[in-house]
């Protein structure tokens, strides 16, 4: 018979501030899908190699699969559902992967965009092999990597309220 160990985490998801037992081992992943229902953050490889599980806390991303539960205890922690707007609306990064065909399967499309927030939310422009490396974190295997690219550079020049083309893949 084992002896579980629980710990009170008291923290802020979703700009709701939250209250919970959980037990010391659990990762927040779990406790973010099982405990508050939050599917965007996905289980994909629960070793820190896919990103699909990213989710944004004190303004930086993580793993949430290796983040335990317990290190949640008075953090702000932003999932993908964060990012709707009032009325269901997209937020202009969702919309960019939407017109930039960036979804195929859309399991790594939560992890990519809220990598791609902290990114945004920085205020820099970054170069296109800067975005690449900032994005390396995530694998995918639909979409080839290019049009996710395409959605975070599109979004960055408009945030910055630059004109945006296309590039030519050759």
């Amino acid at each position: 018979m084992t002896n579980k160990q629980y710990k009170l985490v008291t923290c802020t998801i979703n700009g709701k501030e939250v209250q919970n037992m959980v037990d010391v081992r659990a990762s927040l992943t779990d406790m973010l899908r099982n405990d508050y229902q939050l599917t965007s953050v996905k289980k994909g490889c629960e070793v820190g190699e896919c990103g699909a599980c990213n989710v944004i806390i004190d303004g930086e991303c993580f793993n949430s699969c290796i983040y335990l539960a317990a290190w949640a205890d008075g953090k702000n922690i932003r999932t993908l559902e964060s990012l709707m707007g009032p009325d269901g609306e997209l937020a202009d990064i969702q919309q960019a992967f939407i017109d930039e065909a960036a979804v195929q399967c859309g399991f790594c499309t939560p992890g990519f965009i809220m990598s791609a927030v902290e990114i945004l939310e920085s205020g820099k422009e970054y170069t296109r092999p800067e975005l690449r490396k900032l994005l390396s974190g995530h694998l995918c295997r639909c979409t080839g990597y290019e049009n996710i690219l395409n959605a975070v550079e599109k979004t960055m020049y408009q945030r910055l309220g630059k004109e945006w083309t296309k590039p030519v893949i050759n």
